[in-house]
This record gives structure tokens, sequence and C-alpha cells, in this order.
């Protein structure tokens, strides 16, 4: 199944992957370590799912666990993710405020070199 036709949510350690047009459960994971509070953050074909500080890399599609880091010393919370893939479920607008942004800065460049 395609990505862009899922919704993914998480609570208590749990993720599922919901079909968009039915609600449908598609997948569903438990992470083998920490408790209750669940971050997703959908990065290109991964979901990166933070639980209580523990991180893991799923297939979106399938939900199969391809990495698990327990990121000893960071501590437990609720965690802050951000990715240039996971900005945008649109591949075509994520393109178009990168050619945004690269044009903002040559034009900077450009007006700052003439003065």
């Amino acid at each position: 199944m395609n990505t862009a036709d899922l919704v993914f949510v998480g609570f208590n350690r749990r993720v599922a992957a919901l079909q968009r047009q039915t609600g449908d459960i598609v997948w569903e994971w438990k992470a083998s370590n920490g408790m209750s509070y669940v971050s997703l953050l959908l990065d290109g074909g991964t979901l990166i799912v933070s639980v209580n500080g523990y991180m893991y890399g799923l297939d979106a599609a399938t939900g199969r666990q391809m990495w698990y880091n327990p990121m000893k010393g960071y501590g437990t919370g609720v965690a802050a993710m951000v990715s240039v893939k996971g900005m945008s479920s649109n591949p075509t607008a994520a393109a178009a405020a990168d050619e945004a942004a690269r044009q903002a800065s040559q034009n900077s460049t450009t007006a700052t070199s003439t003065t």
C-alpha cells in the first residue's frame, strides 16, 4: 500500500497505520521499550517513532521495524523531531519549497555582493 493512502497514530507505545479513506487498520506495531507517549515523524518511506526517548525506524508501508536506538543519556519524554523529508507528505510541495529556499538564498547572496 502507498504511504500516501495511510494515516499514522500512536498511543501507549503502540503505532497503527489507518487506511485514509476508511479508517481501517492496515498494520499495528508495539514498542519493545518505553511507555506512554508516542511521537511520530514520516520521513520519506520511514516512520520515525519515539516512545519516551527510545527511537525506532519503521517501514511506513508495512510497519516492519528497521532499526532501534535507545538514545542512552538523552532522557525521556515527548520528542521533538524534524526532517527535511518529513516536512511535507507532498513531494512536489517539498521540492517547490526547496527550490524557493535555494532561489531566496541566491538572491540574498547576489544582493549582498552588489552593494
